[in-house]
């Protein structure tokens, strides 16, 4: 098989960058956070510049833990912006690289197969590496690190380690020096899918680098892990079998619809089932205009922290395939009295439609009129059409100007921040 070559490009405090850009601040030498400041302090910054990093400020961290001496600049989440700065360089990579041979791992984040451009270009991996940040950071004044490596992984783990420490902030391995330059980098939970459980079940046998691992007894390992130690053992050596065309393959059996979110607030009984009804309106909404239809559905609600008992969690299923809200939305209601328990405040929704599949026929009940079916579904994808010609608020139900309703907050915010428009 023929020797591949991957690069793994990551663009530095991706949000951060943005917002420091956006308001002629160089990233590198200025203090900017990126959080909603109309929450409370105990909030969750998505993003610090690597001035504040410098500082030993970690990332992701709570506004209350930035010291106080500290001067910064809080700037909103702009969700939208970064959605459409990272299309913005996604097209210069497409510049240089074929979409086949692209994969994006993240917002922030892509896998480039650069094996068949090399000679094209006449160019070495890291020489096209630093072309392409290059264009990134005249194109967008975003400064990006990359990884180049023999696979997949090593390409990740070049970023992730060494690119950090390189003046050109680019990380380049193969077997050979990934076992002599990490085998006893410590800590573990530094390399790519070691996790900090992980780490804590290996730390009492005495396996705290790459070397343990790929030294320890591998029927242990599988002992320990189950067939999550075959992963384990290849990436102590380096090794990763998955390659660019692996990836474009890959077909899920079974796909699933989904939607969650963290409240604002605790919430009581109540309030969270008017919460679980929205989430279903809308999740029907979401099946009717994509053709899916669903036979089960999954709800998850999270307890405030506080409690010992920490979630609720239940299936239901419907007697045919839908997408109807007219069966649905009972059937989730129903689900939800029957699992949560009304004496815990909860925090924390998710709901799951799943096995979706495509619709080839109008489903019909035997509980329920095949007429108003028909006029349910109708009112649905007129609803829809509304809303993509003239906005997501342009058609609000009663329970959705209910107290403690939040679809409308959630109709401007994407992954659940501000989208910024």
């Amino acid at each position: 098989m023929k020797q591949r070559t991957y690069l793994c490009i990551d663009l530095k405090s991706f949000y951060a960058s943005v917002e420091c850009v956006a308001r002629g601040m160089d990233p590198m030498t200025e203090n900017l956070v990126v959080a909603d400041p109309e929450r409370t302090e105990k909030t969750i910054c998505l993003a610090i510049t690597p001035a504040m990093k410098a500082l030993g400020i970690r990332n992701r961290c709570r506004i209350f833990e930035i010291p106080k001496h500290v001067r910064y600049t809080v700037a909103p989440p702009r969700m939208q912006k970064y959605i459409d700065t990272a299309a913005d360089i996604y097209s210069i990579y497409l510049q240089y690289i074929a979409r086949e041979d692209i994969h994006v791992y993240s917002i922030d984040e892509a896998f480039m197969d650069v094996t068949d451009y090399l000679t094209l270009y006449h160019l070495s991996a890291r020489e096209l590496g630093q072309q392409i940040m290059t264009e990134i950071f005249r194109s967008t004044g975003i400064r990006a690190t990359c990884g180049v490596g023999s696979n997949l992984y090593l390409a990740k783990i070049a970023l992730d380690i060494t690119a950090k420490h390189a003046e050109d902030f680019i990380g380049e391995l193969n077997e050979d020096s990934y076992r002599t330059q990490l085998w006893d980098h410590r800590p573990l939970t530094d390399f790519w899918r070691i996790g900090s459980g992980t780490a804590r079940r290996l730390e009492p046998y005495g396996i705290r680098t790459m070397r343990d691992i790929a030294k320890a007894d591998e029927d242990f390992l599988y002992h320990l892990f189950g067939i999550d130690a075959e992963l384990l053992i290849d990436h102590a050596f380096g090794r990763e079998t998955v390659t660019m065309a692996d990836i474009k393959s890959y077909r899920s059996h079974t796909n699933c619809l989904g939607s969650g979110q963290v409240l604002g607030s605790d919430y009581s009984f109540d309030k969270g089932l008017l919460v679980v009804k929205e989430m279903m309106d809308l999740l029907c909404l979401d099946l009717v205009e994509k053709n899916l239809i669903t036979g089960s559905v999954t709800l998850h609600v999270g307890y405030a922290n506080r409690f010992n008992v920490t979630s609720a969690h239940g299936t239901t299923s419907t007697d045919v395939e839908t997408n109807s809200d007219l069966l649905l939305i009972p059937a989730v209601t129903d689900l939800y009295r029957r699992i949560v328990n009304p004496a815990y405040p909860i925090h924390r929704i998710n709901i799951t439609c799943n096995n979706v599949m495509p619709e080839e026929y109008h489903q019909y009940n035997f509980f329920l009129d095949g007429a108003e079916l028909e006029r349910s579904r109708r009112m649905q994808q007129a609803v829809i059409s509304i809303k993509n010609r003239f906005g997501k608020d342009a058609i609000l139900k009663g329970m959705n100007l209910e107290e403690g309703a939040t679809t409308r907050e959630r109709n401007h915010q994407i992954g659940g921040h501000k989208s910024g428009l």
